[in-house]
């Protein structure tokens, strides 16, 4: 049984694989392989979707963790904290409409909105491991 005590780290590695899925699925589809492209990308999801619900049993069992740097890093903890929480409610809804337009077969219509969709949850997945890093191991 894994500890409440070890889910940050946890949710690290979730963020960090899903950002690794993501630019595999993006090299996948580049080269016009789509099923292994789709295989990236549901995971991708899944990875994500298992990071969100790791980190709101940690957060429901803890709750805040406050930031006790002091210096130059504290604000940029902060302003990558308020972009990474801000992108990260934005993302729910594009992945999802993302994948959804994927899954009809409107296949422009999800390229148009993968074109977002990808920077954004990118940016979520790679700054989740940095305020991870800042707040537990810095």
């Amino acid at each position: 049984m894994i500890a409440v005590s070890d889910l940050p780290a946890l949710n690290a590695a979730l963020n960090l694989l899903s950002a690794i899925l993501l630019g595999t699925g993006y090299a996948y589809i580049r080269r016009k392989n789509i099923r292994a492209h789709k295989a990236c990308m549901i995971a991708a999801l899944a990875t994500s979707t298992l990071f969100l619900t790791s980190y709101l049993i940690y957060h429901y069992n803890v709750g805040s963790v406050r930031f006790t740097k002091e210096g130059w890093i504290r604000p940029v903890y902060f302003f990558i904290l308020v972009t990474h929480i801000v992108l990260a409610a934005a993302i729910v809804p594009l992945a999802l409409t993302t994948i959804y337009r994927a899954w009809r077969g409107e296949l422009w219509r999800h390229k148009r909105i993968a074109r977002v969709t990808l920077p954004i949850w990118l940016y979520v997945s790679v700054t989740g491991v940095l305020v991870y890093w800042m707040l537990y191991r810095l």
